[in-house]
């Protein structure tokens, strides 16, 4: 019997794999909060994101996903930089802000300043990243977007946004 198949004394039944159960399982599993913010030359976008996971230390460079359909994503596409914005706890209205669609997300209220090499940079963060794009990467319906960290700042004393079972919270 593979290991795969083996039934474990306390573990949960085995089903077949589908985008219900997939989400499900995702709900259950906490995830930091970033927005990424790019502008290819006509504008500011921006986009909340859960996916994001370091990728390589050395050098350094973090790893997310974004859909196929997503109305940054030919922004993203186009630019050869990118900045992901690590969200502190207070920064709930600008998560929510960022995963909506239909509206400008860089309006007021939200605060944000260009950096001097011209990608968008949210106020109040606990940390950032400016990132140069690398070739995406197709899986399923998503793209794979692989950045080298160019810069990176950080307040150590912010506290995290966390995502989990499709509610916001702080770390304590």
């Amino acid at each position: 019997m593979t290991a795969s198949l083996r039934q474990t004394q306390g573990a949960p039944r085995a089903r077949a794999a589908d985008g219900d159960l997939f989400r499900t399982v995702f709900r259950g599993h906490p995830a930091g909060v970033a927005v990424i913010t790019t502008d290819a030359g006509v504008g500011p976008v921006g986009f909340t994101a859960t996916s994001l996971a370091s990728l390589s230390a050395e050098p350094p460079m973090v790893v997310f996903a974004i859909s196929s359909g997503a109305s940054a994503w030919p922004h993203l596409q186009a630019a050869e930089t990118f900045v992901v914005n690590l969200l502190s706890s207070a920064q709930e209205d600008v998560a929510r802000r960022f995963a909506r669609s239909g509206i400008d997300r860089f309006a007021e209220p939200t605060r944000w300043t260009a950096l001097p090499t011209g990608e968008p940079l949210l106020d109040g963060g606990r940390a950032w990243l400016r990132c140069a794009t690398r070739p995406p990467i197709e899986a399923g319906d998503h793209f794979l977007i692989v950045g080298l960290v160019l810069e990176a700042a950080t307040d150590p004393g912010a506290a995290p946004l966390i995502y989990h079972d499709r509610t916001f919270h702080a770390l304590p």
